[in-house]
């Protein structure tokens, strides 16, 4: 695929994210006391040198000029992180780029949409204990909330470096030991089953829908189908169990979006569903790469 294509849609693709008024995120009408619109829009378009750099690296692998595991996708997070920390001081898109680089890579490499699936599991388990350390390098940078300390291969323990080479911990072996605690790893290892199976959701309802109208419908359907992992790590699982409770409540009509916001927002950021916006990121970008053209 065209790298510029790609990249276009990868940044376009998390700026409609938190534009779009979905409940419990940051979006152009709410704001968290600690985190806004504008941390978003400077972090988001902070990276796009680094996802042409991704998409680069897959076009070299599909023409021979590299090996996948050349791609180095830790160093490639770990550098949009850092763009992300110099143009504002909070962290708004980790886990947006921790799902976007990976793909980004694979789509370069790959003829087609649907070939890059296969793709970005094949790059993932290319990788080396090498780009976990980076990875885990970018985690100390981004500093996202509720991540364990005190556990095996700790992030926070430099000792854990040494671990990650001496048991061969690539970073396929990293998400099949945080896999149930971290949504993204989980989409690592099934080829992004669950932002492909999204994008398919919101490519059928903007056929019907308004743009807005699609997206809120699609995340709602995520919110109804999945509990989010941010939520259970800091705040535990019998809250994300009720975001899930609520956001099908929502759906059935018995509880108005506005409510289902507000609900959301009773504990400040607490009960913010932010995994799964971040899959709703990866969702609209592909939509867009997919040749999505804005229909009010």
């Amino acid at each position: 695929m065209d790298k510029w294509e790609v990249v276009k849609a990868f940044t376009l693709g998390p700026l409609l994210e938190v534009a779009i008024p979905k409940p419990g995120n940051v979006n152009r009408y709410r704001d968290f006391e600690d985190l806004t619109l504008y941390h978003f829009l400077f972090a988001n378009t902070s990276v796009i040198d680094v996802l042409f750099e991704a998409a680069h690296r897959g076009e070299l692998i599909r023409g021979g000029k590299l090996q996948p595991e050349g791609a180095k996708l830790g160093e490639l997070i770990k550098k949009a992180v850092e763009n992300s920390k110099k143009a504002q001081n909070l962290n708004p898109n980790f886990g947006i780029i921790t799902l976007a680089i990976p793909l980004t890579v694979a789509l370069g490499w790959a003829k087609d949409i649907e070939a890059a699936r296969e793709k970005v599991k094949l790059l993932i388990s290319a990788s080396s204990p090498y780009d976990s350390i980076e990875f885990y390098k970018a985690i100390r940078i981004a500093n996202p909330k509720g991540v364990k300390r005190g556990v095996k291969y700790d992030v926070y323990d430099d000792s854990s470096f040494e671990e990650l080479i001496r048991d061969k911990i690539n970073l396929e072996k990293l998400a099949e030991i945080s896999s149930e605690r971290e949504l993204i790893f989980k989409e690592w290892l099934t080829g992004y089953q669950l932002s492909y199976s999204t994008f398919y959701r919101l490519k059928e309802l903007s056929s019907i829908f308004s743009l807005e109208e699609a997206t809120i419908r699609a995340f709602l359907e995520l919110l109804s189908n999945n509990l989010d992992t941010l939520i259970i790590r800091k705040a535990g699982l019998e809250e994300a169990k009720l975001v899930q409770t609520k956001a099908k409540e929502t759906l059935a009509g018995t509880l108005s979006l506005e409510e289902f916001d507000e609900f959301l927002r009773e504990k400040k950021d607490l009960r913010n569903p932010g995994s799964l916006a971040d899959i709703m990121a990866v969702s609209l970008s592909l939509l867009i790469l997919s040749g999505y053209s804005l229909n009010l």
